[in-house]
């Protein structure tokens, strides 16, 4: 099986697909341009593992994944590599806008001129599968949930910019034959997460002791999917989805925002009581909703289900005391993230 080149596999998704496929004896070439949530420390442990090679460098560079293709020959392309942080696209939408959009057309051309030129075998089961999200398709109200027929309505650059990506990936199944997958995931939670978002943010702060900083009214809803079942979605898409096909994945996990925090606060509390005894949701904090903020998301996954005879194997509970105990027995991989000495450097100003 494999060779695969992964792109983004050292962030926080990428980088326990990875783990996970060459665990499963999977050889993969691994492009990654290690921005802020680009990680090597995820990947220590195929430091000597030669089912893993990893390079440095960005989907945008048209001659170097030319060499890559020619000369490691994958069998799949799996495109991870996304500026991914909504808060962060408000701030600066260009930067998403040339990796998510013109690095994703980089990447499918030089896809597309590689597959052109395999015979046999090869060509007919060559693949290229894109990673996106839910939130191409917007804001839901209170009842109903996105599926892969629910027109798009992106409401952040973010969401925009990998709306489309996943436009362009459809353009070139439609144009050029291109053998294109593509999965539409709900909001991942797990380990190795940049601790921007909302969970490891949390966990962290919690530990700290802390305010904890919550959206608007802390109501917004997202469905959670625990990272290592995303994985095993994009695997299980990879080996027997249909070409052309759009997957939607998710966690069957509904949760307000307010809830996951004092989720995890109530976990911490018994794991690590904090000094003073005060419970941990006395440290809750309301600040000002940032804009375009949606409200609701919820996927409806019957099709990946249906079709190809997936689903989740950890529900939320399980799923986030797992998270936590991760975060408190690798305090190490996020005390190097969070002072910035994973890259030698220290995060917001040199």
């Amino acid at each position: 099986m494999g060779p695969w080149l992964v792109t983004g596999g050292a962030g926080f998704i990428g980088g326990n697909f990875v783990l996970d496929a060459v665990a499963a004896g999977v050889r993969v070439v691994n492009l990654d341009a290690l921005t802020y949530a680009g990680n090597r420390d995820t990947l220590a442990a195929l430091d000597a593992n030669p089912g893993h090679v990893f390079v440095h460098g960005d989907i945008g560079d048209r001659a170097l994944v030319a060499k890559l293709l020619a000369e490691h020959r994958p069998q799949a392309i799996v495109n991870f590599a996304a500026e991914s942080h909504v808060d962060r696209s408000i701030d600066g939408p260009a930067a998403f806008v040339q990796t998510n959009v013109v690095g994703t057309l980089a990447l499918l051309e030089a896809a597309r001129d590689y597959w052109r030129d395999l015979d046999g075998d090869a060509k007919s089961s060559f693949r290229f599968l894109h990673v996106s999200t839910d939130e191409v398709y917007g804001s839901l109200g209170d009842t109903g949930a996105f599926t892969e027929e629910t027109p798009y309505a992106p409401n952040s650059p973010y969401s925009a910019s990998k709306a489309a990506s996943d436009h362009l990936v459809r353009a070139f199944h439609h144009t050029y034959g291109l053998p294109v997958l593509t999965t539409n995931c709900s909001n991942n939670y797990g380990p190795y997460q940049f601790p921007e978002k909302l969970i490891p943010l949390i966990i962290q702060k919690a530990l700290a002791g802390e305010p904890l900083p919550v959206y608007g009214d802390g109501r917004n809803i997202r469905d959670w999917l625990y990272v290592t079942d995303h994985c095993s979605a994009i695997r299980r898409v990879l080996e027997a989805g249909r070409v052309g096909e759009t997957y939607n994945v998710g966690g069957d996990a509904e949760m307000q925002n307010i809830v996951v925090v004092s989720t995890i606060c109530a976990l911490l509390d018994q794991r690590r009581p904090l000094a003073d005894g005060r419970a941990r949701e006395s440290l809750i904090t309301y600040v000002k909703d940032r804009p375009g903020h949606d409200r609701r998301y919820a996927i409806d996954a019957n099709k990946l289900k249906r079709e190809l005879g997936w689903a989740p194997t950890l529900d939320f509970e399980q799923g986030i005391a797992q998270t936590v105990d991760w975060y408190l027995d690798n305090s190490v991989w996020a005390k190097r993230v969070l002072d910035g000495s994973y890259r030698m450097q220290r995060l917001g100003g040199q």
